[in-house]
C-alpha cells in the first residue's frame, strides 16, 4: 500500500514539472525576426520622393529609418553605370545596419540597373529578395520618345543590345527570390506582359497605372508579405 502511494506521488510529481515546464514556455515572448534592410531603385525621369509612401507603410510596419533606403540617381545614365552605384549602395546599407542581405524593391526601369547588377556585379550575394514593380524586363517601345536623348532610355527601347544580353540566360540568377508584379492596362509598358520573368513569382495586380504601382497600398501589402 505505502509503494502504492509512493508511485502515486511521483506520477503526480512529474505531471505537475511537466505543466510548469509548459507553462514556462508559452509565457516566454517570440521573438521576432530583424528583416532585411530595403533598398528601393525608382525609374527614369523619377527620384527617391517616388517612395515616400511606401517607405512610410514599410515604418507604419514596424521597420525602423535605417533599414529603408530609398536612394536617387542619374537617371539619364546607362544602366550599368547606375548598377555599379547601386552595388557600392548596398555595400553602404550593410555596414551601417549590421545585416548580411538587403532586399531590393524597384520600379520602372530600376529593374534594369538592378537585374544588371545581381546577374553581372555579384549582387546575389547581397540581396535576399527581388521585387520587381512594373519593371521594363524586357523593354518597351514607348522608350522611343526618349532613346535618342538618354543612354538609359535606349537601352531600355524592345530589342536593345542592352536587353539583349541581359535576358540571355537565367533572368532570375542566383539563390535570390524573385517577385514582379504587373498591371494589365500599364500605359508604359508594351505589352504588359514585358514585366515577367522568367523563374520569378509573377503576379499581375489589376488595372493600375504605371505611375501609381509603386505607391498604391494593395500592391504594398503584397510585396511587403513577399520579402517578409
Amino acid at each position: 500500500m505505502l509503494r502504492s502511494k509512493r508511485r502515486i506521488s511521483a506520477a503526480v510529481s512529474a505531471l505537475f514539472a511537466s505543466l510548469l515546464l509548459a507553462l514556462s514556455l508559452s509565457a516566454a515572448p517570440a521573438q521576432a525576426a530583424t528583416p532585411n534592410p530595403v533598398v528601393f531603385v525608382h525609374g527614369l525621369s523619377s527620384s527617391s520622393s517616388s517612395w515616400d509612401e511606401w517607405v512610410a507603410d514599410f515604418k507604419a510596419d514596424g521597420y525602423t529609418a535605417s533599414q529603408l533606403d530609398a536612394w536617387s540617381y542619374s537617371w539619364s545614365q546607362s544602366n550599368v553605370t547606375t548598377a555599379q552605384q547601386l552595388a557600392t549602395e548596398v555595400k553602404r546599407v550593410l555596414a551601417a545596419t549590421g545585416a548580411s542581405k538587403v532586399d531590393l524593391v524597384v520600379h520602372s526601369m530600376g529593374a534594369l540597373s538592378a537585374r544588371y547588377y545581381l546577374k553581372n556585379l555579384g549582387g546575389t550575394a547581397y540581396v535576399d529578395d527581388f521585387v520587381s514593380v512594373a519593371g521594363v524586363n524586357h523593354g518597351t517601345t514607348v522608350a522611343s520618345w526618349c532613346s535618342w536623348l538618354y543612354t538609359s532610355c535606349a537601352e531600355m527601347y524592345t530589342g536593345s543590345s542592352f536587353l539583349t544580353a541581359l535576358n540571355s540566360g537565367d533572368e532570375t540568377p542566383g539563390s535570390v527570390s524573385y517577385a514582379s508584379y504587373w498591371s494589365n492596362c500599364d500605359e508604359a509598358l508594351t505589352p504588359d506582359t514585358t514585366a515577367l520573368l522568367s523563374g520569378a513569382t509573377n503576379v499581375e495586380v489589376g488595372c493600375i497605372a504605371h505611375t501609381d504601382m509603386n505607391n498604391d497600398y494593395g500592391v504594398y501589402e503584397q510585396v511587403r508579405d513577399f520579402v517578409a
